[in-house]
């Protein structure tokens, strides 16, 4: 997209440009961040650029779309640009310092609640809230998503990383459910109460190192990489996750984390003492969730 000082362009015109730009750029869905970026820098809706096709975008426009789409075709994740991802259907604030949240997470959110209908986290005071960690919250999708569907709650979230807790709060408050959840810095679990909990929830790093090649670059180059990779195997994390667990689990409470294919047989064997271990695929028919009742 070439700016000119003395002319305007008009939206469809800036689209289109954006397009083949991205599209050369071998930039995924380019029609799609084009859009997206448009959008973020008219401050508009997807109707709107349809709406308005002959509407001109001003020098200062021109430049701000401009910036975005270099950056985005460096390969700068769009949601870091736009500071901006959808999740469960609530708009978070995402930064380089935390995971961007993924549709696939939902499936985590999904088993917590089909268990917690079915009176699965609550095996011992059946009168009382229903305690959840959240491990590793980062932007604090998970346990947003489960504040929001579980009212009675009571929720905790960890993270090691302090600019991580940073976001997730202000997601809280963004949410106004900052005083439903309860933001700890910690390595996993340290030093949050044993026996406590009737969830422990997480999307921990799986991600093992001699996969790295198979990572998209983006995720590699831009998301935090202690997120994303957890050690050689991939099991490094959960590991150490599921002996803490064991440890703030009341008995007969839930371990749920996300997963993937490539681990799978390595997070049954760890579960193999735990009860009634279940794997929920994918729509991709992918094992992402793992869950356990501790015995």
């Amino acid at each position: 997209m070439l700016l000119c000082s003395n002319s305007l362009v008009l939206l469809k015109d800036a689209l289109t440009s954006a397009v083949n730009r991205l599209t050369a750029a071998n930039v995924g869905s380019p029609r799609m961040n084009a859009e997206l970026l448009l959008m973020f820098t008219l401050s508009c809706d997807r109707a709107y650029l349809f709406a308005h096709p002959e509407r001109k975008l001003t020098v200062e426009e021109q430049a701000r779309y401009e910036e975005a789409l270099t950056r985005r075709a460096s390969g700068v994740p769009a949601q870091y640009i736009t500071g901006h991802q959808e999740f469960w259907a609530m708009d978070l604030i995402v930064s380089p310092a935390v995971l961007i949240p993924r549709p696939e997470t939902e499936h985590v959110i999904e088993t917590v609640l089909h268990l917690e209908r079915n009176n699965g986290g609550r095996a011992s005071s059946p009168g009382r809230p229903t305690h959840i960690v959240d491990v590793g919250t980062g932007s604090g999708c998970i346990a947003l998503a489960l504040a929001k569907e579980l009212p009675q709650s009571e929720i905790y979230a960890t993270d090691i990383s302090p600019a991580a807790l940073d976001v997730a709060r202000a997601n809280a408050a963004r949410h106004q459910l900052e005083n439903r959840i309860h933001f700890h810095q910690a390595d996993l679990l340290q030093g949050l109460d044993p026996g406590r909990f009737d969830f422990v929830v997480s999307n921990p790093p799986y991600v093992g190192e001699s996969e790295e090649d198979q990572v998209q670059l983006e995720v590699r180059k831009f998301e935090p990489r202690n997120a994303v990779f957890a050690g050689p195997t991939g099991l490094e994390v959960i590991e150490r996750l599921i002996p803490q667990a064991h440890t703030a689990l009341q008995p007969g409470g839930w371990l749920v984390i996300e997963i993937s294919g490539t681990i799978v047989e390595g997070v049954k064997h760890l579960l193999d003492k735990w009860k009634h271990l279940q794997i929920t695929n994918d729509l991709q028919g992918i094992p992402r969730v793992a869950a356990a009742q501790r015995p």
